[in-house]
């Protein structure tokens, strides 16, 4: 069978993507992964066949991906939240297409368009986290695996603290911020992304500074994950059971802190100041509570269906 992956060009759309699409692949499938350019490496790493349809650097719209489809002929489009135009594209070509989930449903008002609810979806976010509105005619649950390119891990400790705010939000003001309220109760390591190392300034000792880090592989060992709330980096930690502080930016990060808090894994920062955090991030680590929510989940998360599983299933829906 041809499947036909299709994501916006950006981390946090691509990459939940990539264990299934892997998984496919191994399976004997066939795959092929429409994107932007920027994330073309880590898909061609996976061997799955990156191109990018007609002009489109980020977003693909149906115009941009029906010559594709004339091409390929895929038996199946999977297709993320982020991309109404690529249903729109396969329902025209007369191809099963299926949704791909992030995380939880995502709210109305974040400029994105609200998913059909009338066709099959792809479910990486655990139920009792899922938003109760979120009923698509099909749901088909996969396990959410963190994904990352791989690297070396930088110098552990413990308690080990990760401090990130994703590659799309973040500034030098904020994750300074984080870094002075942080440094008082671990080992940090602060993963900078669009924030330019240098306008950080000078660090503690016991802070470590990268523009990036292989986010997946350091998640297991971290005993607080401070972040963002993006979906990607709040179901990654949820999957190693680790308590989380957010400091919600935009889109749906405070949906995902709220649904993070209400399930007792972690506290939520509006408008964080220095002595707040130090506050907050000391009482996660302190009080087993809060880990003791997060492992629950990590446990509901373990129980989902795995890649491997799904890409089974592929062909009951092409």
């Amino acid at each position: 069978m041809r499947v036909l992956f299709a994501s916006l060009a950006s981390v946090g759309h691509t990459y939940p993507l990539i264990p299934l699409a892997v998984a496919a692949r191994e399976a004997g499938h066939e795959v092929h992964f429409a994107a932007g350019e920027n994330v073309h490496a880590p898909l061609a790493a996976n061997g799955l066949r990156p191109f990018r349809p007609a002009d489109s650097f980020y977003e693909i719209y149906a115009e941009d991906l029906e010559p594709e489809l004339a091409r390929l002929r895929p038996d199946l489009v999977v297709h993320e939240w982020g991309l109404p135009g690529a249903a729109v594209a396969a329902r025209r070509a007369g191809i099963p297409g299926v949704w791909h989930g992030f995380g939880r449903m995502i709210p109305a008002g974040i400029g994105l368009e609200l998913p059909a609810l009338d066709v099959p979806h792809i479910d990486i976010c655990p139920s009792s986290l899922q938003d109760e509105n979120f009923l698509p005619a099909v749901r088909i649950g996969l396990r959410p695996v963190p994904f990352s390119p791989p690297g070396e891990l930088p110098a552990l400790g413990a308690p080990l603290v990760y401090l990130t705010l994703g590659t799309a939000f973040g500034t030098p003001e904020l994750l300074a911020t984080a870094i002075r309220g942080l440094a008082g109760v671990g080992r940090v390591v602060v993963a900078a992304g669009r924030v330019p190392l240098a306008e950080l300034g000078d660090v503690p000792a016991n802070v470590t500074v990268h523009e990036w880090v292989p986010q997946a592989e350091l998640l297991p060992h971290a005993d607080l994950v401070v972040h963002h709330g993006g979906s990607g980096t709040t179901l990654g930690a949820l999957a190693v059971g680790a308590p989380q502080l957010v400091l919600p930016q935009g889109a749906d990060q405070f949906a995902n802190a709220d649904a993070v808090c209400a399930a007792g894994a972690g506290l939520r920062l509006d408008d964080p100041s220095a002595d707040a955090i130090t506050e907050q991030a000391r009482k996660l680590l302190a009080h087993n509570g809060h880990r003791d929510a997060a492992r629950a989940i990590a446990d509901e998360i373990a129980r989902m269906p795995a890649p491997d599983e799904v890409a089974r299933r592929l062909p009951d829906f092409a």
